[in-house]
């Protein structure tokens, strides 16, 4: 462990200073909503919302619906069928809880009906050099996840980074066997940037080895397609309804 994690260190220095070159994204071939996780996570979020968050995914095809927790048994029933997932997160949103916490939430979440968790990263850990906690903390999680068959992202709450962090952040994160690494909760002084996502694309390689996940911030078709062509290969937008309709309404144009 200890050699693994110098590894980690000094490849995060040597990309401190030269960026890997960007990978080959492809041409996008998928629907565009097929890239949007559309989600809720209001303190004053009803259930009465909820369903009408469904009901948008439902019609427009959305990746995935996130939820506080609470909702997940109405997400799972509204969602059945659907081929839309159901998601939900752990250690969110600050990141600051116990890593036997987080993977109590990321078991009891798929129980109850979850497909993807997004975790949040232990932020301050990073931050103070604790980097084998902030491994441990993701592995402990990916394994419960995967065991379960289901996909695990990691939020690292770019904004409060600085670009050493964030390089860390990501190669920590792939080593410890998560499947995307996310901008943003949302919650905190910032969003997604076209700079950390072209970063983040960067350090974890193609898409077909890790996924690089956009949130926060994303408020129009621009924004949206800026950050797919960045190296996002899934969005987090409250607007996602209003980004398809403002898609499909270029088309008709």
């Amino acid at each position: 462990m200890e050699q693994s994690l110098k590894h980690l260190l000094d490849t995060a220095k040597a990309y401190e200073e030269q960026l890997p070159p960007k990978p080959a994204m492809g041409t996008r071939q998928q629907p565009l909503a097929s890239y949007l996780d559309i989600a809720l996570h209001n303190t004053e979020a009803t259930p009465a919302m909820i369903k009408a968050l469904c009901a948008d995914a439902v019609k427009f095809k959305f990746a995935t619906v996130f939820t506080n927790p609470v909702f997940l048994p109405l997400v799972k029933g509204a969602l059945e069928g659907s081929g839309v997932n159901v998601g939900s997160i752990a250690g969110f949103p600050l990141g600051a809880f116990p890593t036997k916490i987080k993977v109590e939430e990321a078991r009891s979440y798929i129980e109850a009906g979850a497909d993807e968790i997004d975790m949040v990263m232990a932020v301050g850990m990073l931050k103070g050099g604790e980097v084998e906690h902030v491994y441990e903390d993701i592995q402990q999680v990916a394994e419960i996840v995967h065991e379960r068959g289901k996909l695990l992202k990691v939020i690292l709450e770019t904004a409060v980074l600085t670009r050493y962090e964030k390089i860390l952040a990501c190669l920590i994160s792939k080593a410890a066997g998560a499947d995307f690494v996310k901008t943003s909760t949302g919650f905190s002084k910032g969003g997604a940037t076209i700079e950390d996502v072209d970063l983040m694309r960067r350090v974890v390689g193609p898409p077909e080895e890790m996924g690089v996940k956009a949130a926060g911030g994303i408020h129009s078709l621009d924004d949206a397609m800026r950050m797919i062509n960045t190296g996002a290969n899934r969005l987090g937008a409250r607007v996602a309804v209003e980004i398809i309709e403002e898609y499909r309404q270029s088309k008709a144009g």
